[in-house]
Formats: C-alpha cells, sequence, structure tokens
C-alpha cells in the first residue's frame, strides 16, 4: 500500500532563514551527537555499575540457566520465566568460557553457586560477560525511545525522552544486571512503536515487525502477557486508520476505545448497503485478519525461542508445578504455546497464591498493598521526572494532534500497572520498569505546549534530573529522589530489589579489608553471593550465644528491615559505625 502522508502528526513549519540557518543546517549532526553523548553517560553508568557489584538474588539463576542452554539444550532450570532473556545473556557467557559439571543434578539456586563459586570461574569476569548484552540491549531501547518521541514532537522532544530515559536510575541499575525486566520492557515498547508506525506506513510490514518484538517481550517475561490484547486492539486500529478514509486517527476526540469509532458508520450503512457497505465490512475482516497475524508472528517467536534452547523440545512437567484451576486453568490450557511455558504460567500463578511479606515507609506487613507500587514510583523516580510524566501525559490527552498518540502510549503500561498492583509480590518497582520507559515517551507531550516557558521549564526539569541521577552514580539500585532523603534514606522505606538486592558483598569485602582489617566480624547477609568468596571470612550471629556475639556486625538492610527475634536484640545492643553502598549496615557490638 502506498505511504499515507496525511495522517503524520504536524510537524514545525519551516523558520525563516536568518544568522541561525548555519545551526539550522548542521541540526541532524548536532541531533545526533547529543544521542551519543546521552548513551555514553548512559553506558558509563551501568558498565561501572556492572563491574563494581557482585551477583544479586536472582542473577545466578539466570547465569547458570543460560549456560545450561548453550551447554546441554535443555530445559530443566528456570522453567518460571521464558528462555529468550536467558539467551540474550548467554550470548554473552560464550566469551566467558564458564567451566560447568555437565549434567548438574541440583536446582537451579545450586546451579548458579556452582557455576559462579564452584566450578573454578572468576565471579568478577562471568558476571561482567553476563551483563554486558544486557547493557547493550538497553542502549538500544534508548534509540527506540527517541525515535517514537521524534515522531511525536520531533528531535528535541526525541532529546528530551532519551535524557529521562538515560537518566533513569531504575533503568540504569537493572539495565546493567543480568536479568529480565529491562529486556522484556524494551520488547514491549518497541512492539508499540512499530504498531504505531503502522498506521502511516507499510501497515503489514510494521506489523509483522511489532509482532516479532511482541512475541520477544512475552518470551523474555510472561508478566507482559496482560499487554498482548491490548497490543492486537491497536494493531487493529492502526491497520483500520491506515486503510479507511474515515480514519479516527485524525479525530480530536480521545477515548481508549477509539479503534472502534469508525464501527459505528459501518453498523449506520446497513440500513443502505452498497459498496460503502462492502467496504466496511472487507476493512473489518482485514484488519481482524492482520491482528490475528500479529498474534501468529508473536507466538511463532515464543515457540522459536524454546526450540533454540532444544529443537526436539524434551520437557517433562515437574511434580512441583501446582494445579490452577478456573479460568486461568482453561487459558493456559488453550493457549497455543509450547507446554515449558504453559507450565512457566503455572508456576507464575503459584507465586502469586503465596503470602510473601512486604516493607514500604517503615511498616512490616505480610501480604500486598494495592498502592504498593505507585508508592515506591514516587520514592524512586527523580523528582523532575515526575513533574514531566505528569505534564506530558495530560498534554497527550489534551492537545488534538497528540490525542491520536495517547492510546498506544499510555494503555499498555495503565493495564500492565493495574495488573502488577494486584499482584501479592511487593519486591520492588523491577515489576513496574514499565513505567519509566513508557513515560519517557509521554514526557515529550511538554514540547507540544507553544510556549516560551514551557520549554525552558522542560529544560530546567530535564537538567535536575540529570543532576539528581548523577549525584547517586554509582549507586543506582538504592536510589530515591531527595524528597525521601536521597540514596542513604531508602532502606528506612523500601526493601528487597529496591535497595538491597545482595549486590555489595565485594564492597563490603573491601570496606572491611581497608578499616577493619583485624576484627571479628558476623554477618546476616541478604543475597546470592557467597561470602567466603570475596574474602569474607564471618559467622552468621543469629546461629551463637548473644554472650558470644562482639565485634563488627554487618547487616543487609532488608534484613534490619524484616528483624525480630534474636537479630532485634542483637542490633538492640549494637551501635551503628558505617554504611557499605547504602545496602549493608556494619555495627559495633561490645
Amino acid at each position: 500500500m502506498a505511504s499515507r502522508q496525511d495522517d503524520r502528526l504536524p510537524t514545525p513549519a519551516a523558520r525563516p532563514p536568518g544568522r541561525f540557518e548555519g545551526l539550522r543546517r548542521h541540526r541532524r549532526w548536532l541531533c545526533a551527537l547529543a544521542v551519543v553523548a546521552l548513551l555514553a553517560q548512559m553506558a558509563v553508568a551501568m558498565v561501572t555499575a556492572a563491574v563494581q557489584q557482585t551477583p544479586t538474588i536472582d542473577e545466578p539463576v539466570y547465569v547458570g540457566t543460560a549456560e545450561t542452554y548453550v551447554r546441554e539444550h535443555t530445559l530443566r532450570f528456570n522453567p518460571e520465566h521464558p528462555p529468550l532473556g536467558k539467551l540474550i545473556i548467554a550470548s554473552g557467557l560464550v566469551f566467558a568460557h564458564p567451566h560447568l559439571d555437565a549434567h548438574f543434578t541440583g536446582d537451579q539456586t545450586a546451579l548458579g553457586r556452582r557455576l559462579l563459586y564452584e566450578s573454578g570461574n572468576d565471579p568478577w569476569r562471568v558476571m561482567l560477560w553476563a551483563r554486558l548484552p544486557v547493557i547493550v540491549l538497553t542502549l538500544l531501547f534508548g534509540l527506540v525511545v527517541f525515535a517514537f518521541a521524534r515522531e511525536l514532537v520531533g528531535g528535541v522532544g526525541g532529546l528530551m525522552s532519551l535524557a529521562l530515559y538515560a537518566f533513569s536510575p531504575d533503568v540504569i541499575a537493572h539495565g546493567s544486571l543480568a536479568t529480565l525486566d529491562v529486556p522484556a520492557a524494551g520488547f514491549l515498547l518497541t512492539s508499540v512503536w512499530l504498531v504505531w508506525r503502522a498506521r502511516r506506513q507499510r501497515p503489514l510490514l510494521h506489523l509483522a515487525l511489532a509482532g516479532v518484538a511482541l512475541g520477544a517481550a512475552a518470551a523474555t517475561k510472561m508478566s507482559t502477557l496482560p499487554a498482548v490484547p491490548v497490543l492486537l486492539l491497536l494493531a487493529f486500529h492502526s491497520f483500520w486508520s491506515f486503510s479507511s478514509p474515515s480514519s479516527p486517527s485524525t479525530s480530536s476526540s480521545f477515548s481508549p476505545l477509539s479503534s472502534f469509532s469508525s464501527f459505528s458508520s459501518f453498523w449506520h450503512a446497513r440500513r443502505s448497503p452498497g459498496p460503502a457497505l462492502r467496504a466496511q465490512a472487507r476493512l473489518v475482516v482485514l484488519g481482524v485478519a492482520v491482528a490475528a497475524g500479529t498474534a501468529l508472528v508473536a507466538l511463532a517467536v515464543i515457540w522459536a525461542t524454546y526450540l533454540v534452547v532444544d529443537p526436539q523440545l524434551r520437557w517433562a512437567t515437574p511434580a512441583n508445578v501446582p494445579a490452577v484451576h478456573g479460568l486461568r486453568g482453561l487459558a493456559i490450557d488453550w493457549l497455543p504455546a509450547p507446554r515449558p511455558y504453559r507450565d512457566g504460567m503455572r508456576i507464575q500463578f503459584g507465586f502469586e497464591n503465596a503470602t510473601w511479606s512486604g516493607f514500604l515507609f517503615g511498616r512490616l506487613y505480610h501480604g500486598s498493598l494495592w498502592y504498593y507500587l505507585p508508592a515506591a514510583l514516587l520514592v524512586k523516580t527523580p523528582i523532575g521526572m515526575l513533574v514531566l510524566w505528569l505534564i506530558g501525559l495530560a498534554v497527550l490527552v489534551a492537545v488534538p494532534r497528540l490525542r491520536p498518540a495517547a492510546p498506544y502510549v499510555l494503555l499498555p503500561p495503565a493495564v500492565l500497572l493495574a495488573v502488577a498492583m494486584t499482584g501479592s509480590r511487593d519486591l520492588g518497582v523491577r515489576y513496574a520498569l514499565f513505567v519509566p520507559v513508557f513515560l519517557a515517551v509521554a514526557a515529550a507531550g511538554v514540547l507540544a505546549l507553544r510556549h516560551r516557558w514551557a520549554h525552558f521549564g522542560a529544560a530546567a526539569l530535564v537538567l535536575f534530573v540529570g543532576v539528581s541521577s548523577l549525584r547517586a552514580f554509582p549507586y543506582y539500585l538504592p536510589y530515591s529522589n531527595e524528597a525521601f532523603g536521597g540514596p542513604s534514606k531508602t532502606h528506612l522505606r523500601l526493601h528487597d530489589s529496591n535497595v538491597d538486592w545482595g549486590q555489595d558483598l565485594g564492597r563490603l569485602a573491601d570496606r572491611l579489608a581497608e578499616r577493619y582489617p583485624s576484627e571479628r566480624v558476623w554477618l546476616v547477609y541478604k543475597g546470592s553471593g557467597v561470602p567466603s568468596s570475596y574474602g569474607i571470612e564471618a559467622a552468621d550471629p543469629r546461629k551463637a550465644p548473644p554472650s558470644e556475639v562482639h565485634g563488627l556486625l554487618a547487616v543487609s538492610d532488608s534484613a534490619v528491615a524484616k528483624a525480630d527475634g534474636r537479630l532485634a536484640s542483637l542490633l538492640d545492643g549494637a551501635t551503628p559505625v558505617d554504611e557499605v553502598g547504602y545496602s549493608i549496615t556494619i555495627y559495633r557490638r561490645r
């Protein structure tokens, strides 16, 4: 089909020549340099974090599983997550050449420990190579953010969105880890961007590519599945908008269900059958077929990721996979996905049926709070970024020329956030990492306001975000904004992957060797690292009589937040003397 130029969002009118003509003539090069500069600082931040941090709680499992994918082509480890994210990690491990016992028989936690600490490998080197592919992918998703926002409001808006993405402490923190959260969010954003582009040109090509990106998101984390129906609805909308002469995309009204606005003309046309009716019916059928084709492409990607690991798809359902009944069970049984994928969904639903503990604003509780994720995002997002998000959201809905983009930018993260808020695991903003990724694009809407003060204000807020982010370097995981006291105070309000995910064991070893070389050390560590592998010789104070616990007591801040019984009494008689990476507190007990 020919390109639909009339459906493009308006671009700023050409400016008359003047003394800045030379500057405008080179604006593409200047824009490219700005993109490179923003991504370069992000790369430095992520690589620095990757080099300095020891494995977080989830990473050894993913790294060990990735290595078994390459060596043994087995799916038996970590079935609760699809293979693609771990295959991405494996693409870095091939350069590390780690040693691993063939046909290891332990569980996935023991597998990660065996690979990193019990097989003669250098854990620092293995983890860096495992993290590098995720870092590269995170940078590439920054280009998607830039391209999406540029199509909405122009090059300056693209740079503003990229700056918010590149300075986001949460994106930097998790983009520097061998985990799945950033890849899943990035693939989903890429799919939405491609669906948006299908409104204007080559809809079949863009929707096919969107299906690939959507399948990649679902083949990385199952938590992206609630967004699939939204993406398919938007795919239908994009095809309809491209093909229909009365496209709703040019309408100034906005509704989350605006993709159905043209159906009214179809049903009214039944009273006077004719060529218009047949054309409308044909578009409906074609739109449904195209959306179904997008779903089939996504499904093919999921199948392909499993077949890449094991072409024979050898799989036996583990005995501990929980049974899932009701509508969830029917959805799993009817889903035309590989059986290990469906069993992984059952395991995830089992996690959701469990009772977890949480910690928010100093309160330790059991169960989950529906407002946990919004509250955690409020704490861990730079203040300037929060302001730009809110203004950008309002502008997307209020400005007529941007309204067609609102369902694409807002609906997927809104649906995913609503589902995540009903989950049972209040363990960190990583469960809502799609929010800073999508809202970085939404924030560009601020530049659609035709007021100089709006542009100056946006620039000031972006600068504020950059300063806040750079001040946190290189401790991005425990970041909190200035209103909540900064990274040093995060542990007073949040826990787990928000602040203390086991990442500072190596820093603790350095601190003990530097400042306390000959003192007795007791350790309560929350993480997957092995302290002795980093030169830390310490005992667990909870396993010794309180009268024997003297000297230094190093405690992960998540353990402090949940302290009860013996640990609580030990901390009552101890004095804090040092802090490591804003995640481990060192006490002295006399």
